[in-house]
């Protein structure tokens, strides 16, 4: 029998949801066509029919990854303030999945770093991330609850913070769990408040 569109795509779902693992639990160094086939319990073989080559993999991984973060829930308890800092616990992982994507974003840094077209991709994606980040200071500013200053500059301090905070997360979950991630991230926006 001749396979329909609809069989392709719960394949294509199938893949999605082996590569997914594969890099939850292996990060990015582990994420090669054997592993995924392994995985999916397929060949090979039933793979290049997707990916090609190891490049079409990782576009594909990359991918997938942001399409998964940008749909994740976002917090939303308020302006100003409020609203920056839902942006930055947005981020940090207070969940088994929010763990999993960071855990994924950061094993994806040694490849990015090494191909030139994800570097700069990476690039752009991390400075919208502050741009974003930017705007809620700014507002934070026109409420008074931030002091004058430039934003841009703020909000590259806070991505800052809060990557190197992701890091230490990630390698030392015992001594930063979620709670002590975000008592962290409120004495640093108190820090920031403070010089008002």
């Amino acid at each position: 029998m001749p396979r329909t569109k609809g069989d392709h795509e719960a394949r294509r779902r199938d893949v999605s949801a082996a590569v997914w693992q594969v890099m939850a639990t292996r990060g990015f160094a582990g994420l090669t066509l054997r592993a995924v086939a392994a995985e999916l319990g397929a060949t090979t073989g039933l793979l290049t029919h997707y990916f090609p080559t190891k490049h079409a993999l990782v576009e594909y991984a990359l991918g997938l990854l942001e399409q998964r973060t940008a749909s994740r829930p976002r917090r939303h308890t308020g302006e100003g303030l409020a609203a920056l800092r839902d942006a930055l616990l947005d981020i940090l992982p207070l969940t088994p999945e929010a763990t999993d994507s960071n855990r994924i974003w950061v094993s994806s840094w040694d490849t990015a770093l090494s191909d030139p077209t994800l570097s700069t991709d990476y690039a752009r994606k991390y400075a919208q991330s502050r741009d974003r980040l930017s705007e809620r200071v700014a507002a934070a500013q026109e409420l008074g609850e931030l002091p004058p200053g430039d934003p841009a500059q703020i909000a590259a301090g806070a991505q800052a913070f809060i990557l190197g905070l992701v890091v230490q997360a990630l390698f030392d979950p015992g001594a930063l769990p979620p709670q002590r991630q975000v008592e962290l991230l409120d004495g640093y926006l108190a820090a920031l408040t403070a010089s008002r």
